[in-house]
């Protein structure tokens, strides 16, 4: 069985930096496409960044965050720079992901972990 697993979430003050790192268990990382979605106060599974096995990066949300690979420690980081209050929310990240969904338990549309909550105070 694949197992997802985010971690590295918290509370931080609007500005600040965070980063979060996603593992899994049953799947080695680099070989897939991974992405990182989140779910703030309009509750919606929104995209943020993603990473290909081949290394290319997308990231939306005007260049204060970056994705970033560590095979090594089967681990995928996204890096939070210049955090707002509206960055505030749950974050999720995804293997091959077939349906943007933000949900553990349907594994039919990709690998998602539980998520890790992200707080950015004033």
């Amino acid at each position: 069985n694949v197992r997802v697993v985010e971690f590295g979430g918290g509370s931080a003050q609007a500005g600040g930096s965070m980063t979060l790192s996603c593992t899994a268990f049953g799947l080695t990382l680099e070989n897939s496409d991974i992405h990182w979605y989140r779910k703030g106060s309009s509750n919606e599974c929104e995209f943020v960044c993603s990473v290909s096995p081949e290394g290319a990066t997308h990231c939306d949300l005007r260049g204060r965050f970056s994705i970033s690979r560590d095979s090594a420690k089967n681990t995928v980081n996204l890096l939070m720079n210049n955090l707002l209050p509206e960055d505030s929310g749950m974050y999720y990240c995804a293997a091959d992901v077939i349906a943007a969904t933000c949900d553990y338990s349907r594994p039919s549309f990709g690998y998602w972990g539980r998520g890790t909550q992200v707080t950015v105070s004033t």
